[in-house]
C-alpha cells in the first residue's frame, strides 16, 4: 500500500489536539525532500536546508545544532516560503531557540538578506531572516518587543502596564498577529505590509457601525494596525464542547451577513472575494508538485470542478473568508466578525460554502464531532433551500480542496496519507451533484 493509498475516514484525516493543533513533528518525521520536488523545496528541506543556515547563523557567531520547518507555504510558480524553528549555541555556550524564516523566487521581499544556494546544478537564490526582522513587516520588530510595546502604545494613546505577548499568526513577508494582555487591556497587533495598513484600517472602519468587527484603535506608519478583543466564544470552541447551545441559526447567519455594508463603490475590483473555485487549479498545481501520486486524481477533480454550473449569482457584500474561527458569539448571537481584510463584492454562496466546507473538515478532526456534524447537517439544509445541490457542492468540494494543502502546509506528521484524505472529502462532497 502506498503512502498515498485510499481510505479517508476520520481516523486518516488526522485529529488535532484539544486546542486545535496538529501534532508536532519529532526528528524522526521531519519532511525529507524527493528528487521530483521543485528545487526551492529540496534546498529548503532537508539536509541542504541545515547546510545552508549553518552558513547564515555562522556569520553572527552562532553553531546550528538543530533546525525543523515548522510552516511550508508554495506556489505553483515554485516559490516557497519555509519557517523553521532551530536551536542555536552561541558564543560561551549559551543557547537559544530561533525562528528563521526562508523565501524563494517572488516572494523575497526588498530587503532581504539574500544568498545563492543551489541543488543538482539548479541555481536557487534565498532570502533569509531572523524573528522577528521580517523585512517586508518593519512594524514586526517592535510590536514582537514586550518593553517596545510597553513604551509605543502610551505613546499612540493606549495606556498600559507590564504587557505579556503572544504570537498568535505569523506569514512570513505577509502578516502577523500578536495578543496582548495587560491588566485591564486585551489587544491584538495586526502587522501588515505598511502599504497594506491604510486600507486595512478603512475597512474596519467602514464596517464597524454595521457588524460587529474590531474598531480600529491605532495604526502606525510602518503597519501596525491595533485592535481591541472582542466579546464572545469562538464558534469552534463551541462546536469543540458541549452540545452545541449558543450556535447561531442560519437566520442568524443570514442576518449577519445582510448587515456587511455595501463596499466602496470606487474600490478597485480583483478577483471575487471568497469564490474558492477561482484557487482550485493553484491548489491542484501545488498539491501535484509535492504528492506526484495524486496528480492524476487532481486532475479529474479540477476538471469536473472547471465544467460545474457556478448558476447565476448577484454580486453583494460577502466577508470572504467566512468560516468557524472568524465567529465570536454569546447566546446564538454573533459578537465578534474578526479577518475582514478580504470583504468585499461576491456571491453570498461562497460565504456559505466556505462555512460549511470548513465545518466539514472540522468534523473530521474534532475527536467529538456530533455536535459539528450536526450543526452542519442543520446548516446544509438550510442552504439546499436557497441554492441548487450542483452550484453549492462544487463551491464546497473547492474549499476542501484548499484545506487539502493543510496537513503539508503545517508539515503534520503523517501530511501524506492526511492530504489524500482530504482530497477524498472534496472529491465526495462533489459526488453530491
Amino acid at each position: 500500500m502506498s503512502a498515498f493509498s485510499s481510505g479517508a475516514h476520520r481516523a486518516v484525516i488526522g485529529r488535532t489536539d484539544r486546542d486545535g493543533v496538529p501534532p508536532a513533528l519529532t526528528a524522526a518525521d521531519r519532511t525529507e525532500p524527493t528528487a521530483g520536488w521543485p528545487p526551492s523545496l529540496q534546498l529548503l528541506l532537508g539536509p541542504a536546508a541545515e547546510d545552508l543556515w549553518s552558513t547564515v547563523l555562522a556569520t553572527a557567531g552562532g553553531r546550528l545544532q538543530d533546525l525543523r520547518s515548522t510552516s511550508v507555504t508554495l506556489q505553483p510558480s515554485t516559490a516557497a516560503t519555509v519557517q523553521y524553528s532551530a536551536t542555536v549555541e552561541w558564543p560561551g555556550g549559551r543557547r537559544t531557540t530561533e525562528p528563521l524564516a526562508a523565501v524563494t523566487g517572488s516572494r523575497i521581499p526588498a530587503g532581504a538578506a539574500v544568498v545563492a544556494g543551489g541543488v543538482a546544478g539548479v541555481p536557487v537564490e534565498v532570502g533569509v531572516w531572523r524573528w522577528p526582522l521580517d523585512p517586508a513587516l518593519p512594524g514586526l520588530s517592535w510590536a514582537a518587543s514586550a518593553a517596545a510595546v510597553a513604551e509605543r502604545l502610551p505613546a499612540l494613546g493606549l495606556p498600559l502596564e507590564g504587557p505579556r505577548l503572544r504570537l498568535r499568526a505569523y506569514r512570513p513577508g505577509r502578516r502577523a498577529v500578536i495578543e496582548v494582555t495587560a491588566p485591564g487591556r486585551r489587544l491584538f497587533l495586526k502587522v501588515v505590509r505598511p502599504r497594506a495598513a491604510e486600507r486595512l484600517a478603512a475597512q474596519h472602519t467602514a464596517l464597524a457601525g454595521s457588524v460587529p468587527v474590531p474598531p480600529v484603535l491605532a495604526a502606525t506608519a510602518d503597519g501596525v494596525v491595533v485592535l481591541p478583543a472582542m466579546p464572545g466564544t469562538p464558534m469552534r470552541d463551541l462546536l469543540a464542547g458541549g452540545d452545541g447551545a449558543g450556535l447561531p441559526t442560519s437566520d442568524a447567519i443570514d442576518a449577519l451577513l445582510d448587515a456587511l455594508p455595501a463596499p466602496d463603490a470606487a474600490a478597485p475590483v480583483g478577483p471575487t472575494p471568497g469564490d474558492a473555485r477561482a484557487r482550485v487549479a493553484r491548489h491542484a498545481a501545488v498539491l501535484g508538485l509535492v504528492a506526484a501520486p495524486l496528480r492524476p486524481r487532481l486532475t479529474r477533480l479540477a476538471d469536473r470542478l472547471a465544467a460545474a454550473d457556478p448558476g447565476d449569482h448577484p454580486l453583494v457584500p460577502v466577508h470572504g473568508d467566512f468560516y468557524e474561527s472568524q465567529l465570536l458569539l454569546h447566546g446564538g448571537t454573533v459578537t465578534g466578525l474578526l479577518d475582514v481584510d478580504t470583504a468585499g463584492r461576491g456571491a453570498r454562496l461562497d460565504d456559505w460554502a466556505t462555512l460549511l466546507g470548513h465545518l466539514t473538515l472540522l468534523g473530521e478532526l474534532l475527536p467529538e464531532p456530533a455536535t459539528v456534524d450536526r450543526y452542519a447537517a442543520q446548516l446544509r439544509a438550510a442552504a439546499a433551500v436557497r441554492w441548487p445541490a450542483a452550484e453549492l457542492a462544487p463551491r464546497i468540494s473547492a474549499v476542501l480542496l484548499g484545506l487539502a494543502t493543510g496537513p503539508f502546509r503545517v508539515q503534520q506528521r503523517g501530511w501524506p496519507e492526511l492530504t489524500e484524505a482530504r482530497l477524498g472529502l472534496a472529491e465526495r462532497e462533489l459526488d453530491r451533484t
